[in-house]
């Protein structure tokens, strides 16, 4: 038996999440129209990765559109390169998730006849796909009334019941009881919308359709109990390194074929980098040539995955390809989080945005003197 009865309020709690959803929500979104019999599970599912971790309005402005134009199914998603797909996703962060979809199409290609089985326990054996996406591929692209947790709604939920520190199973087990299961498409994207836009980190109490049933309202900032997030401190060093021929400018990239087992960065093309301070650097590490040939042009802070990374930019402008290799060889230059050399790609200035470059690597090279 539940330790959460059905609470007698729940038919006035969907009817007024489905009139404020109806007045307020973001029922225009694309991905919020299309048909729920399956047909188009895959454009639900590339929305909702891409909105993990990253805002409406970019996933909007840049990427949903683009790689749909690309990638138009399952299967043209299973047949393509890692790096166009990488590509694509530059500016999106977190790479995992754009590795993962290539992985799931695979699959869903060899074993699903091309598309995404139905079931959130189905899904959830894919890569990429954790609880919240089965849940919300199962209700917004086959149709399934399914209950499901996100930030947004865990936000709503421990307010609601006045919960500090409310555990997956009690969460879940919430979804499922308040679910309205005659409109669950209506119900969980209303839920998604009061979290993100009513029921914030700083909550419109004052505006908020469920108020009324919120037993966290008078101290909101009370649920859920923040939890600190903390990440590895990494000190990097940039170097970046350019020669001109024929008027145009090449700049020294590591090929992500250097980093095929790396956790930093796997796929995509970097800047050459290495871990700790080129003023401390041994002798036996670095010539002296090699550290005077540098100046160093910027420095800024930068978030990855598990890292808070501090970067140190380093630039040398060289006569030639020649005398450019000859100053990466001086050093040996490794990925941060592999023991392998750099492996040297000279790529044209203007051939930069049909590679796949770390958002890392962008930010260095805009310290390059005009």
């Amino acid at each position: 038996m539940s330790i959460y009865p059905v609470p007698d309020w729940l038919p006035d709690f969907h009817t007024r999440i489905a009139q404020w959803y109806a007045k307020c929500g973001r029922v225009e979104l694309p991905w919020r129209n299309l048909r729920r019999d399956g047909s188009q599970s895959y454009e639900v599912y590339i929305s909702e990765i891409m909105l993990q971790q990253t805002q409406v309005s970019r996933v909007l402005e840049a990427f949903y559109f683009p790689f749909l134009h690309t990638f138009p199914s399952l299967s043209a998603l299973a047949d393509s390169h890692e790096q166009d797909v990488l590509r694509l996703w530059q500016g999106l962060g977190y790479y995992t998730r754009a590795r993962n979809l290539r992985k799931c199409a695979q699959i869903c290609v060899k074993n699903h006849n091309g598309a995404l089985p139905k079931g959130v326990e189905n899904l959830k054996k894919l890569p990429g796909i954790g609880a919240y996406s089965a849940g919300a591929i199962s209700c917004f692209g086959f149709g399934e009334s399914v209950g499901f947790v996100d930030a947004n709604i865990k936000r709503v939920f421990s307010r609601l019941f006045a919960l500090q520190n409310p555990t997956s199973h009690e969460l879940q087990t919430l979804a499922t009881i308040l679910l309205d299961t005659q409109d669950s498409f209506t119900y969980n994207q209303a839920l998604l919308d009061i979290g993100a836009l009513v029921c914030k980190s700083k909550p419109l109490c004052m505006v908020c359709p469920i108020r009324e049933f919120c037993k966290g309202s008078n101290a909101p900032h009370l649920y859920p109990q923040k939890t600190l997030k903390t990440r590895e401190s990494l000190k990097l060093e940039l170097y970046i390194i350019t020669y001109f021929k024929d008027q145009t400018l090449y700049i020294a990239l590591d090929s992500p074929h250097s980093r095929r087992d790396s956790t930093l960065y796997a796929g995509l093309y970097n800047v050459p980098m290495r871990a700790g301070n080129l003023s401390n650097i041994s002798p036996a590490g670095i010539s002296k040539s090699f550290a005077t040939s540098f100046k160093h042009i910027g420095s800024f802070k930068h978030a990855y995955t598990k890292y808070a990374i501090n970067a140190l930019v380093f630039y040398a402008h060289c006569q030639d390809k020649q005398q450019a290799q000859a100053l990466i060889d001086s050093c040996v230059v490794c990925s941060v989080d592999s023991q392998s050399r750099c492996d040297i790609a000279f790529v044209a200035l203007d051939m930069l945005s049909s590679i796949p470059l770390s958002n890392l690597s962008h930010k260095a090279l805009k310290c390059i003197p005009m």
